[in-house]
């Protein structure tokens, strides 16, 4: 069929549908463009800090505060939205795990999952009574010629129960593949990955199943009989003391955290991000929630697009990322 100057009708149409598409995208993107202009440029220096912390923490959103300010304007910013972490190492005469004998069954294999909430995000956090079923779970051999694995294979491989995602990676312009951990990774008391005589901010389970946080080497780790440890941060609690906020640290993103309570029970929090219903949580925000929940001690894992939560086999979190939870080289797992 032609239309009145003798073009083929499909042609006619198909050439309005591409235009009216193509004038909605420029019409968003121009918005996007000049939302972020205003944010960065407007009279709120709190709204140009959190979307400046914000997309900092991402591995594709960068260019929205890399393009509009120098790495002196950047500097600024971050130093005026910190973080202070305590020097100090996990007191473990602070924990006192009680002897299984003082409880019964169902309260040793007890596992609580709560729902949280916040102005800016949702999520849960998951109770695990005993600690001695909490370990690092990996995908080694590690390295740029190896690749990790997603933490359902890593709950098969080891009969886990639940899991959250663990340590970082390396993730060059957000295409890593999960293969090469950043910092230490012990399991079952054996170096995977790390040197004996560099330091590291190490996060992990001792033999007597507390959790240990702290700058240390690894050889040093392996002397305090770490039996479990991967790297990440920043600290949160350590001994009782929250870490010192400035700011809207870390800004608003998808979160993964551990703590553990005096009494020995495990906390493992997941908070979904990036969401019209949840936008994420800060770093002072989960200091906030794990001291609610009676930690000791808590450190950040890694988040963003990483963040993920399973329990009995279904992933009980929502993942910010549109390909579903990523390949990682380690996560932690709780035993059934």
């Amino acid at each position: 069929m032609l239309n009145a100057r003798g073009k083929p009708l499909w042609r006619v149409i198909l050439f309005r549908t591409f235009l009216i598409l193509f004038t909605i995208i420029l019409f968003l993107a121009g918005g996007l463009f000049g939302a972020v202009v205003l944010i960065n440029y407007g009279p709120s220096p709190a709204a140009r800090d959190l979307l400046v912390m914000t997309s900092l923490e991402t591995s594709a959103l960068k260019f929205l505060a890399t393009s509009f300010f120098s790495e002196e304007e950047l500097e600024h910013i971050i130093s005026d939205n910190s973080i202070h972490v305590s020097s100090e190492i996990t007191d473990v005469n602070k924990i006192k795990i009680p002897n299984k004998d003082e409880k019964t069954t169902e309260q040793i294999n007890s596992i609580e999952i709560k729902e949280i909430s916040g102005p800016t995000y949702r999520g849960r956090m998951m109770i695990v009574k005993d600690p001695s079923r909490v370990s690092v779970g990996t995908s080694y051999p590690f390295g740029k010629d190896c690749k990790g694995k997603s933490i359902e294979t890593m709950m098969e491989e080891n009969n886990a129960i639940a899991a959250i995602n663990g340590g970082g990676f390396e993730d060059i312009g957000g295409v890593g593949n999960g293969g090469t951990p950043i910092g230490i990774v012990i399991r079952n008391g054996v170096l995977q990955w790390g040197y004996k005589e560099a330091k590291y901010d190490l996060i992990g389970f001792d033999n007597e199943n507390r959790l240990i946080l702290g700058t240390m080497t690894g050889g040093e780790a392996l002397e305090k009989g770490v039996r479990d440890a991967l790297s990440f941060g920043p600290f949160l609690i350590i001994n009782g003391k929250p870490s010192q906020m400035k700011g809207t640290a870390g800004g608003l993103n998808p979160r993964t955290a551990i703590g553990q309570r005096a009494d020995g029970a495990v906390l493992l929090l997941t908070i979904d991000g990036r969401q019209t219903g949840s936008l994420g949580a800060n770093y002072g925000d989960l200091i906030k929630i794990m001291q609610e929940f009676g930690a000791v001690n808590a450190a950040n894992l890694d988040g963003g697009s990483s963040s993920a939560m399973y329990y009995e086999g279904e992933l009980i979190s929502i993942s910010s990322s549109l390909y579903g939870v990523r390949d990682m080289p380690t996560c932690i797992l709780v035993s059934e």
